[in-house]
């Protein structure tokens, strides 16, 4: 008996002293009030496909900055739809996405389901790292919190659309858009929108279009059904961007450069170095028969697959009523995406 009571009571001890650092670690988390200022400039860490960390400019300074204003209605409502639905409806946290990670992770054991809503995903990028604990997702709940206090949903969605990673440190929609497509983000089309939130869940591996254009192609169809279904995009306009081939090529020129620095990293290989120079004639150019045979061209990009065929048009929807997509700021009173 003496030692069950032991044992409780360093249980409870040890539960006191967590309760109190976790406290502290809340107070001492910074003031989100300071984002309010559109003018605001902070600098965050990045780490790329390596592994390495970078800073990173979140505000006007960073040269790919994209205010709400130029952000078109479809990219908000892509994301939105596709990442967290209940945007418009929860206050930094969806309780019922909550109740079914936990359920999940328990068991899995793991934490393999974050149920994160976009002003948790603001949170986590700003101002905390990546490392799943329980101390940091603590943080992350009451950062979320305090920034639907002090933010609107505008600034909210302005701030996650410039964070988010696209590619090999390809930061925010106005790189993205310049990365892939060659244009500023006001200027992308809505199948082009689509594209770009349909790379959100894994733009490392799962949802990048360099290695998996066919997968990225389906769930950006999947994207412009939501958008059609929630009038963001009338009838005809559903259509026309399922016709949409996004264009790619200059993806297949970013893969072509990285297969042409391939081959000279090849030439210059310590086995090339050590092979005895080719003969000259009394010129001082190569025999004909010296010359290496050219390289093979690179395949282009595999179109896609069957499975990506656009989805079936659906029956005609009304056109969007006006002021339904968001356009920076959260809508009228009763609005609901």
């Amino acid at each position: 008996m003496k030692g069950m009571r032991k044992y409780l009571w360093w249980g409870t001890g040890a539960v006191v002293v967590y309760l109190v650092y976790l406290a502290v670690s809340l107070y001492l988390l910074p003031p989100v009030d300071q984002l309010k200022d559109r003018r605001v400039n902070l600098t965050i860490q990045v780490k790329d496909w390596h592994g390495d960390y970078h800073p990173l400019v979140v505000g006007p300074r960073n040269r790919y900055w994209t205010p709400s204003a130029s952000i078109p209605s479809e990219m908000k409502w892509a994301v939105i739809l596709a990442e967290d639905a209940s945007f418009y409806k929860h206050e930094g946290i969806d309780v019922k996405a909550i109740k079914a990670a936990i359920a999940y992770d328990l068991e899995k054991k793991s934490f393999a389901r974050g149920a994160s809503t976009i002003t948790q995903q603001v949170a986590k990028n700003l101002f905390l790292s990546r490392e799943k604990t329980l101390t940091r997702k603590a943080k992350e709940l009451y950062l979320a919190k305090r920034m639907e206090q002090e933010l609107t949903k505008g600034r909210i969605i302005e701030l996650y659309l410039n964070v988010i990673e696209l590619g090999p440190m390809v930061y925010g929609i106005g790189h993205g858009a310049q990365y892939y497509f060659g244009k500023s983000a006001a200027s992308l089309s809505p199948r082009e929108c689509a594209f770009l939130a349909a790379m959100l869940p894994g733009p490392r591996v799962a949802y990048n279009p360099y290695k998996n254009l066919g997968k990225v192609l389906k769930r950006s169809n999947m994207i412009l059904k939501l958008l059609a279904k929630k009038g963001v995009l009338s009838t005809a306009e559903y259509r026309m961007a399922l016709a949409e081939a996004p264009n790619v090529g200059r993806m297949q020129k970013k893969v072509d450069e990285t297969i042409k620095k391939v081959e000279v990293m090849a030439n210059l290989s310590s086995a090339r170095a050590a092979e005895p120079p080719e003969p000259e004639d009394e010129a001082g150019e190569k025999e004909p028969g010296g010359s290496a045979a050219p390289a093979p061209e690179p395949s282009p990009l595999p179109s896609p697959s069957p499975s990506t065929s656009p989805l079936p048009s659906p029956s005609p929807l009304p056109a969007p009523a006006s002021g339904n997509a968001p356009q920076g700021e959260a809508p009228a009173q009763g609005e609901k995406p």
